[in-house]
């Protein structure tokens, strides 16, 4: 029994000390990490939302907006600008189609945050109904529209349709993409699918948007 003894003691001995070695380790890494880690942030203050300046029709509104807040939302839910309509919500359907620096985008798929400073065009900017934009008018005038959901998405895409053409911007359909574009019907047609009509007027908005670019209605 004795000599059992003296050859367990060194081992138990070993172990308490091999145990509490790796508990100091792993105490000292703990602490190191801890200390390495950046300063956090002060967390933001309950309800404070981030400032958000939009530029909508020439006029500026600074307003706070949830981060995830749509650039149709902000329109819509906080300007009250109704024009631009929500549709799909997916993009499909071109009805919330609005100018944003020129170029035409579908306003569902853009946060508001995206746009601070932006010049944003919207169907209300465009003209008034004692002065139309001439795409407007051209829309009266052919009756592009039937029940006028969509027709504030198809006259800003038309507007921004014109002046792709203008800029040389070439479409899947341009045979040459280097030559100067033009308002072609195969060209319109092509560039204004994104815009969908479910009365089915696209032959009307064609002859709109040929007389506002020019061309024979």
């Amino acid at each position: 029994m004795m000599k059992t003894k003296s050859l367990q003691a060194p081992d138990a001995r070993r172990r308490s000390l091999l145990a509490s070695g790796v508990a100091s380790a792993a105490s000292g890494l703990v602490s190191l990490s801890a200390s390495a880690q950046p300063t956090a942030a002060p967390p933001a203050t309950a309800g404070e939302l981030p400032p958000v300046a939009l530029k909508v029709n020439g006029r500026t509104h600074a307003l706070r907006l949830d981060t995830r807040t749509t650039l149709l939302d902000a329109l819509r839910e906080h300007l009250q600008l109704t024009g631009s309509k929500k549709g799909c919500d997916h993009g499909q359907c071109g009805a919330c189609t609005v100018l944003v620096n020129g170029r035409r985008i579908n306003s569902c798929l853009s946060l508001a945050a995206m746009h601070d400073g932006d010049e944003i065009t919207t169907i209300e900017g465009l003209g008034t109904p004692d002065k139309l934009h001439p795409m407007q008018a051209a829309f009266v005038k052919h009756d592009g529209f039937q029940c006028g959901y969509c027709t504030p998405g198809q006259i800003c895409s038309a507007v921004g349709t014109l002046q792709e053409i203008k800029a040389g911007i070439p479409s899947h359909v341009s045979i040459d993409v280097t030559a100067i574009q033009k308002a072609t019907p195969e060209e319109i047609r092509e560039r204004m699918s994104g815009n969908l009509c479910r009365c089915g007027a696209y032959a009307n908005m064609l002859e709109a948007i040929q007389e506002v670019a020019g061309g024979k209605a």
